[in-house]
């Protein structure tokens, strides 16, 4: 018994004795990772800091060695630079994407560099996990990119990764350290991978939620692809949930199929559903869009149901002024004005009134009209 426990504590010894404490990263490297999504693609990037440490002017083409060289150890072969400190720099990406045009598949890469002071060769490897890039081998690149670096005013003091110029779809990653910047765009197919994913996601439990289907119908409707799968999830979802939103974003859909007369009854039928606010902000669009007499229809339409209001006055008022008939916007404008909410409110109010008081009426403006003609024609 004596020797059993002779013996674990022996073990137990040695595991104390070569258990790892936690400390900073060796040689005042900083480890550090940095990650943002580009559309719907998660970019993830660890690395460790270096810092210059006095030594301006010795690290391009020196400490960071141009092109591959043996470093003498590891596999013995030609290696670039690690891009980083210490453990491999890693690069992940959670959906396919392109590096400077280059499609790249998802998953998590090791990222080497082969510096020159006019092109760098950026370096996808399959193998993420070994120390720095002492057992590089180039059977293991999956891509390789070559960009132009970039001489910086402000010195770096640490290697930092950051993002910019970033969009719906792609961003540049640069690589900055001391005075130079090594960037590189990274893009992706999003409109593609967002329909894949919605594809995915609604053979699950949110096929059956409405308003993920009216999600997706949106959309649809708004990039203008698949307009037939649009028309069946919106259908689906007004048998649920027959709200104004979604018979207009059905009415939408009809009219990018041009079945215009079609739209124009679900309009009606989204307009018989609607709020007060959600009809006036609809008219308001139609305005917008300078279509000022069907917007006097929907704010006749929604004064009838919803009568002396301060938004369906305001949408009187603002129906007529769009025509230029002054008048009868003035009236419907000073109705509103006590009914103001707010002061922000009752300020608009304000300058709508001013604005209808100076304005010319519709006759003066075709009279204008006229007489600008005839000057044309003599």
């Amino acid at each position: 018994m004596k020797k059993v426990i002779l013996c674990l504590s022996a073990v137990i010894c040695s595991i104390i004795s070569y258990a790892q404490l936690l400390e900073p990263a060796n040689g005042g490297s900083v480890k550090a990772n940095v990650s943002e999504r580009i559309g719907i693609t998660d970019v993830t990037i660890h690395y460790g800091r270096p810092a210059v440490k006095g030594r301006e002017g010795k690290i391009w083409g020196d400490l960071v060695y141009n092109g591959f060289r043996n470093q003498g150890f590891g596999n013995g072969n030609d290696a670039p630079w690690r891009a980083g400190a210490n453990e491999n720099t890693t690069i992940e990406f959670s959906t396919d994407v392109q590096i400077e045009g280059l499609r790249l598949a998802a998953g998590k890469y090791g990222f080497f560099i082969a510096y020159g002071p006019d092109n760098c060769t950026l370096i996808f490897s399959s193998n993420s996990t070994s120390w720095g890039s002492y057992f590089y081998s180039d059977k293991e690149d999956v891509l390789r990119v070559k960009v132009r670096p970039v001489v910086q005013s402000v010195s770096r003091e640490r290697l930092t990764y950051e993002f910019s110029n970033e969009t719906d779809s792609s961003a540049t990653i640069s690589l900055i350290w001391e005075k130079l910047a090594i960037p590189f765009t990274v893009s992706t197919r999003l409109q593609q991978l967002q329909l894949a994913s919605f594809e995915r996601e609604l053979r699950g439990e949110k096929g059956f939620d409405p308003h993920a289907l009216v999600q997706v119908a949106g959309y649809m409707e708004e990039h203008n692809v698949t307009l037939d799968k649009a028309l069946d999830y919106i259908n689906t979802a007004s048998q649920s949930m027959p709200s104004f939103d979604v018979y207009m974003t059905k009415a939408k859909i009809l009219e990018k199929m041009n079945k215009h007369h079609e739209a124009d009854s679900i309009k009606q039928m989204a307009m018989e559903k609607g709020s007060a606010i959600e009809v006036h902000n609809y008219a308001r669009g139609l305005l917008k869009e300078k279509k000022n007499q069907k917007a006097l229809n929907v704010f006749e339409y929604n004064y009838k149901r919803y009568p002396n209001t301060f938004t369906t006055n305001m949408g009187m008022a603002r129906g007529y002024a769009a025509l230029n008939k002054n008048k009868e916007a003035l009236k419907y404008a000073q109705a509103a004005l006590p009914q103001s909410p707010d002061d922000v409110n009752k300020k608009v109010v304000q300058d709508l009134i001013k604005k209808m008081k100076e304005a010319p009426e519709e006759k003066e403006v075709k009279k204008v009209k006229v007489q600008k003609k005839e000057t044309e024609e003599e």
